[in-house]
This record gives C-alpha cells, structure tokens and sequence, in this order.
C-alpha cells in the first residue's frame, strides 16, 4: 500500500468510526498532510488554504477556484493521485462543498457550523509518520540545521536583527524551506522576550537566532546562539540548566510514555537546576508534524507518544534555550537537527549521555 493509499484509508476510517457522511479538510497542515506533501496556500501566513479536500465512503474531492486549480492539478501532482477537481469561478460564491456534501453528516479539521469538529483526531494522524515521512524529516532536519549554521556562524558585531533574518530567509530559501517563524534577539532582547520578532536592534555580544522550517508540509525546529566574548557565569548556568532539562524530555520521551507524566520530570528538573518557577514563563514544545506543534505539552496530559512520531521541546530559561527537533525510534531517539561539529554539553540522564547545544563562544 502507498503512502497515499494509506491515508485514504486512515480518512475513511475516520469517517465510519465517527459516522459521517463526508470528511471536510481546509487547514493547509491537513492538505499537505492528505497529499504527501501538497501546498494549498498562497498566503505563507494562512492557515487556511485556498483549496479544501473532501473525502466521502466512495470519492475524494478538490475544491478550488480556477486560479488554483492547474496549479494544483500539474504541479502538485494531485491528478496523479486521482482527486476529482470541483472547479469554480473565482468571482462566484464557492458552494462547490455545498453541493457535494448536501445531506451528509460532515466532519471537519476545524469547528465547522454544523460539523463535527475533528480537529484533535487530525493533529494525530499528522502527527503518526509514514516510513516516507520520517525520510522527508530527516531531509529537512538536515537541511534547517545546515540553514541556521550558516546564518550564525557568519554573523558580525554591529549586525541588525533584520539583517540576520534576511540572512536566515536566503539560507533557507535556497535550500527549499520556507521559513513559517523566524526569531531574532540580541543582547538584552534575549533575556526580556521568548517570542522574540526581529527588529532594528544592532548585536552588541549575544544573539539567539530561531528557526521553524516548512518543506512538504512538514515543519522542524531549531534554536542556536552565538556569545562574542567569554560567556557570563550566569548565562553559562542558565545554558547548562537548559540543556539538562532538554536532555531530561529527550530521556523520557520514549513511546507509551503520556505527555504529562514528560513534563513532570522535566518540571523537576528545572527545580532541580534551581529554577523551579521557570517552566510558567514558556511552552516547553510537544509533538511536531505539519504543525510545528501538533500537541503542546501541558501538566497531566494523556496524550502518549509513538514511535515513528517527531518531537521538539524547548525549554528556556531567561536567556537561554536549547530546541531541537528528534525522531522517536524503537531503539532511542534520533535528533533531525543536529549540527556537527557545534560545540555541544554532555548531560547524563537516566545513565544516558546526551549531548545538547551549547552556545557558540566566539573569542
């Protein structure tokens, strides 16, 4: 059975399970997810595609307008996967889901007006990878990684935070990443702001550099800094503490093992570091897929993890962060965005040595 094949199947069993007549899919994660790999947006930023799918016990559908439409029919390959197209003008109401649906008890991968909102069983599917995917992942991971370390180990002194994002959207770009989140924070940013959107500001010493990856509909992410200069006593322990908490999701993140009983242990080991408050300030990350979360990890959650699923924490501590993203093995986990050659931190975990990043002294 193919990938696709596959997944028409996993649909269809979504639809008997729950009992509906038709499946509506309109998030541009669920449509690449549905495809293989298919972009339905326009509009980088938008969640929403310009296209939607549709899949009944016996069809599956595309519909669009006639802007999209060769697009996604030639050079999306989705004629070869044998979607019937459902074409309308674009300057006419699309009721093209209207009239196929008409009738039928309808799901949805989001709260739809009348439909079954299936939102969480969608984040699922994406988030349990086909062999195909998992070499997709490993593709991107290596590419990201390489995107990032070019862009860092390339900066200078005086550097604005606009032109490192430039920097990072040319890297990725020309490797065939669309950058979907790009962060940049010197200096004192660093330390006031987690979500860190670049601006005028000019690098003085220190610099954290943020990036999530899209390429097949697949998402990665990655976080590396930059020191010029011994690093401060202070942040260098915020770092190790950093680190030893990555090292402690990356310990535990093992298959059957729940989200929730994941984020205990590495809330303890925030305390353990002496920052026991700290986890409050930020996500800690959870499942990625064609999200880059398809699951944030919260206290007590039930959600169990997989093998063959992808994972990308990042814990921080004012200043200090340490993200990357891992493949949830059988045997251990493998880490997609490994950099070689990166000066790492060896962490020892449950008797295991993980290595995580550190963060680049440039002297």
């Amino acid at each position: 059975m193919s990938e696709f094949e596959h997944k028409q199947e996993q649909l269809r069993a979504l639809l008997e399970s729950n009992h509906l007549g038709a499946l509506v899919l309109t998030r541009v994660s669920s449509f690449a997810w549905a495809t293989c790999g298919a972009s339905s947006y326009v509009n980088t930023a938008a969640s929403v595609g310009v296209a939607s799918l549709v899949i009944t016990p016996e069809a599956h559908y595309v519909v669009t307008n006639n802007i999209e439409a060769l697009r996604l029919e030639k050079e999306e390959g989705l004629s070869e996967q044998g979607w019937e197209f459902v074409v309308t003008p674009w300057y006419e109401n699309n009721e093209g889901i209207q009239k196929i649906t008409h009738g039928l008890k309808l799901g949805a991968d989001h709260a739809a007006a009348g439909g079954l909102d299936l939102s969480i069983e969608m984040a699922r599917l994406r988030s349990q990878l086909s062999i195909q995917e998992v070499e997709r992942f490993r593709l991107l991971g290596k590419e990201c990684a390489a995107a990032i370390e070019e862009v860092v180990r390339a900066i200078k002194p005086e550097q604005s935070e606009r032109d490192i994002t430039a920097s990072l959207a040319q890297q990725s770009e020309r490797r065939g990443v669309q950058p979907i989140v790009m962060l940049v924070a010197t200096d004192e940013r660093v330390f006031s702001y987690r979500h860190p959107l670049p601006k005028d500001k000019k690098l003085d010493r220190y610099v954290m550099v943020i990036l999530c990856g899209r390429k097949w509909g697949l998402v990665c992410s990655i976080t590396r800094s930059l020191h010029f200069g011994k690093l401060p006593d202070d942040l260098h322990h915020k770092m190790d503490a950093a680190a030893f908490v990555d090292a402690t999701f990356l310990a535990n993140t093992r298959p059957g093992r729940t989200l929730g009983s994941i984020f205990a242990q590495a809330v303890d080991a925030y305390a353990s570091r002496g920052y026991p408050g700290e986890w409050k300030l930020h996500h800690q990350g959870g499942s990625a897929g064609y999200e880059p979360r398809e699951f944030v990890a919260v206290p007590g959650m039930a959600e169990r993890v997989l093998p063959g699923q992808a994972y990308a924490w990042n814990p921080s501590i004012q200043g200090a962060k340490s993200e990357d993203t891992i493949l949830v093995a059988e045997e251990k986990n493998e880490i997609l965005t490994r950099i070689p050659g990166w000066p790492e931190i060896p962490v020892t975990v449950n008797e295991q040595t993980y290595l995580r990043p550190a963060i680049l002294e440039v002297t």
